[in-house]
């Protein structure tokens, strides 16, 4: 299967004999297996995979997991004191709870996941950008999003440990301490919880309960159900019930197969800022890039030839900061724009006459408009069709976004479209780059390849 590997092999025959007490444990614990499946780590595109023994037809379940077996903060041996201590530990990322919990059974020899925590002795197979140097990050992922996202999580990682955990661990000294649950510790079980959990999703009811109280199902960790990796075009998912969760086979899978179980619908930026893997750019159809609100305001600026008019812009921009948000961005993927609404709207706004704004901001806004025509009208098939000001106001915001990769440096690490290309293309130069390049090349062009097909179809 043409994906890079979610986690890097390990030639360590060592490490068979944790598999080995991992899959003893799923026996006792009641986690059942089908007999046309087994783990592996031959014939997969990880560490660790599951492959099929023999034809799966489509609607068979793959293994069952009792909730018992689910590791999260209700089900830890600490879970009535994060729960008497709730209040304490809330922060904006909502796992505190979770990562105590971790904290506490992956240091303890007597935990119940022992077996299956153990299967990460350490977490060196985690290689997420937020373990690359930031010279690395910058120089290999600039403009794509991640290095800032990269800096964002680290910086509230460490608040969050400084400010939250260490009060908390100082409180319970014979549960945890800061020698053995130190913040480096702490940052692998974040990485280690942003690749493996899992959030159940909310039922129609809790969905609207979510809305009014914005809260959500905490991550948890699945056993086995970690196992799988991940493509788009998958061929497994996990399906929960009120006693257990469930892998189920999606369309018929053929023996020596591996099972691919999905995240979502995750672009190669997303994959890799939170897996640490990319899928070849070619396959991934659910990637995309970013245009920043701030690009379209930089190319609205360069026509600002008064005092009067930059005072519109102003106002304009701070309208759009607080409905899209200043750090906002449009998104587009290979046959569109996914945030076409918002997009509209913003287009609508920076084009709008002095004395159309004033109305707009009196009346709050437009009637509603068919939102089917809208989305036609930012497709592929739509944007060469757009007003010319306005597909000249995305051609501009696409060339500004695709100017933030900048050249780089060294020889290998060519910026431009065509130096990725001839990198894509070429397998011998592309087989000399390190693992990590290789995964930062499938980002970069991918992105680079949106938005060099938006120019083409917005120019004049």
């Amino acid at each position: 299967m043409a994906t890079e590997a979610k986690r890097i092999k390990v030639d360590d025959h060592s490490e068979l004999e944790p598999l080995q007490n991992f899959l003893h444990w799923c026996y006792r614990v009641g986690l059942t297996l089908s007999e046309k499946v087994y783990v592996s780590k031959e014939g997969t595109v990880a560490e660790y995979g599951m492959l099929a023994r023999e034809d799966i037809k489509k609607g068979e379940v793959l293994f069952t997991i009792p909730r018992a077996v689910l590791l999260h903060q209700g089900t830890t041996k600490v879970s009535a004191l994060l729960e008497k201590e709730k209040a304490s530990l809330e922060t904006s990322s909502g796992w505190v709870p979770l990562l105590l919990a971790l904290l506490y059974e992956y240091t303890s020899p007597q935990s119940y996941w022992s077996p299956y925590l153990s299967l990460w002795t350490n977490f060196k197979s985690l290689d997420q950008p937020m373990f690359w140097s930031k010279e690395e990050r910058d120089m290999l992922l600039r403009g794509t999003g991640i290095p800032e996202a990269v800096d964002t999580d680290l910086m509230n990682i460490q608040r969050e440990y400084t400010t939250v955990v260490l009060p908390f661990i100082a409180r319970h000294p014979d549960l945890w301490s800061p020698d053995t649950h130190t913040l480096e510790l702490y940052t692998q079980l974040v990485a280690f919880v942003m690749a493996y959990s899992f959030q159940e999703p909310l039922e129609d009811d809790e969905e609207e309960e979510e809305e009014e109280e914005m809260t959500s199902h905490p991550p948890m960790m699945v056993p086995m159900a970690d196992m799988l990796n991940h493509v788009s075009n998958h061929n497994a998912n996990l399906e929960y019930t009120a006693d257990n969760l469930n892998m189920v086979c999606v369309r018929p899978i053929h023996k020596g197969e591996e099972i691919f179980n999905t995240y979502g619908q995750m672009a190669n930026w997303q994959l890799l800022h939170m897996y640490g893997f990319t899928e070849l750019y070619a396959n991934n159809n659910n990637d995309t890039v970013d245009i920043p609100l701030t690009s379209l305001y930089k190319v609205i600026l360069q026509d600002v030839q008064s005092d009067l008019n930059r005072q519109l812009l102003d106002e304009k921009w701070e309208m759009l900061c607080q409905t899209v948000g200043e750090k906002g961005a449009f998104i587009f993927g290979k046959h569109g724009c996914l945030t076409d609404t918002e997009l509209h709207t913003t287009l609508k706004v920076l084009c709008m006459s002095k004395e159309d704004f004033e109305d707009f901001r009196e009346n709050e806004g437009w009637e509603e408009e068919d939102e089917d025509e809208i989305s036609l009208a930012f497709s592929n098939d739509g944007l060469p069709s757009l007003k010319a000001h306005w597909r000249q106001l995305i051609h501009m915001a696409a060339c500004f976004t695709m100017d933030s990769y900048g050249e780089g440096t060294g020889q290998e690490e060519s910026r431009g479209l065509d130096g990725d290309r001839v990198l894509m293309e070429d397998k011998v130069l592309r087989g000399g780059l390190s693992s990590r390049q290789q995964r930062a090349l499938q980002v970069r062009y991918g992105q680079k390849s949106i938005l060099r097909k938006l120019t083409e179809l917005t120019k004049s």
